[in-house]
């Protein structure tokens, strides 16, 4: 299986695809950094202080599949 890491000012967020559910918990959750009509869809940039990488944490935590990471830098 294949993991992808998007880059982030705070955090980087990695994921798999393949283990994926597509329950749209983080398109819900935090649109402006998982937008399925942008490419790439995921981008951790749009958290770019302390606040917004907290709320992003506990977004990628409700990922039921596990197919979404939390990657500290």
């Amino acid at each position: 299986m294949t993991r992808k890491t998007y880059t982030g000012p705070i955090v980087d967020v990695s994921f798999e695809g393949e283990v994926c559910q597509h329950a749209a918990r983080c398109v819900e959750g935090m649109p402006s950094v998982f937008n399925t009509s942008e490419r790439p869809w995921i981008n951790p940039e749009h958290a770019p202080d302390g606040a917004s990488a907290d709320h992003l944490r506990e977004v990628v935590g409700r990922c039921p599949s596990g197919a979404l990471h939390i990657e500290e830098d």
